[in-house]
């Protein structure tokens, strides 16, 4: 019985979390009860804390409740990324699993530290909350912004390529000090991993394409939201196995959203686009292309990458993934040729 009565927990958190409207009767429905048990176990759980509740009868709205909070600002100057870590967060993430405690301290000591090393910036920002399901840990700097420092480090034309190259990996603007695998790794171990920077929004949500908004121009600088299920079952281990050459530890794999190289109302045609694309290909052994979001391709494009590039690169493989009917056909034309 208790094993049930925590399962009916669990499900009226997850059903807060992803719609706060009409928890009563999609509660009732999902447990397989009356409208009446749904709503006490409702008042339950918010005697106990884990929720809160604004409006009456069929209008009120459910939300979970922050547990746990903090935030703080650090100097840049002199400061060590496990200081921030062991201050602030730690005790925070302390009670959950092992697993989780690990990508936790991985994502924000290598975030921290980039903004000690790269943003430029007086100081950084580290904010964590935690509620029944999930933490959110923000960092955030008033610095020369990430995707504008990259723009300027490889002569780019626009700020958006900065963050194709970001998603690729094995990029920084610091290379005797730094591997470019920070962010790379973090996106990929988190639920949800967001940068902010220069009116820019670069959004990695778990099971989800990456895609680019365009936001209201912040503040300057960048700040990163990285967010993670407190009971995830993913392993970081696991996450640099996958972009692993076998039986070696070198990063050597990677997965890039091909609709990034894609500005506003543009049509993937050109070279010139399938060369933003491939840019850095060669230092990677298997290039994973998603097409998710990519309806057509024009042929000079898919030459560029699919034969004039892999003629030149045979050390490179590409594969790819999501692919339509007219991209297929696109590609198998270039392959013939």
């Amino acid at each position: 019985m208790k094993g049930h009565h925590m399962d009916s927990n669990a499900i009226a958190l997850k059903l807060i979390h992803a719609n706060g409207k009409n928890v009563s009767s999609r509660l009732a429905e999902a447990l397989g009860v009356s409208r009446q048990a749904a709503s006490a176990k409702l008042r339950q759980l918010k005697k106990q804390g884990f929720i809160s509740s604004i409006g009456n009868g069929a209008g009120v709205v459910y939300s979970l409740t922050v547990l746990e909070r903090a935030s703080s600002a650090f100097q840049i100057a002199g400061l060590s990324e496990d200081f921030v870590w062991r201050s602030l967060c730690q005790p925070i993430i302390a009670k959950l699993p092992d697993n989780v405690r690990a990508i936790w301290q991985y994502g924000i000591t290598e975030m921290v530290n980039n903004a000690i090393d790269h943003s430029g910036a007086v100081d950084v920002e580290v904010s964590i909350s935690q509620t029944a399901i999930d933490t959110t840990v923000s960092v955030s700097d008033a610095g020369e912004g990430i995707f504008h420092k990259i723009q300027q480090a490889l002569g780019l034309f626009d700020a958006r390529e900065a963050i194709l190259e970001l998603t690729k990996g094995k990029f920084t603007t610091d290379p005797a000090n730094h591997s470019g695998e920070g962010i790379f790794f973090s996106s990929k171990a988190f639920d949800v991993f967001d940068i902010h920077s220069g009116g820019l929004i670069f959004v990695h949500d778990a099971g989800q394409t990456d895609i680019l908004l365009d936001g209201r121009p912040m503040q300057p600088g960048t700040t990163i939201y990285m967010r993670l299920s407190n009971n995830s079952q993913t392993v970081l281990h696991d996450v640099f196995d996958r972009f692993a050459q076998p039986d070696e530890y070198t990063f050597a794999h990677t997965i890039v959203p091909v609709r990034l190289a894609q500005h506003e109302g543009e049509m993937l045609v050109s070279r010139s686009q399938a060369k933003r694309l491939v840019r850095r290909f060669e230092r990677f052994t298997k290039v994973l292309l998603d097409f998710a979001g990519v309806e057509d391709i024009g042929q000079a494009f898919a030459d560029e990458v699919f034969r004039v590039f892999q003629r030149a690169h045979s050390g490179t493989t590409l594969a790819t993934v999501n692919v339509s009917p007219r991209v297929q056909n696109m590609i198998s034309r270039a392959l013939a040729a």
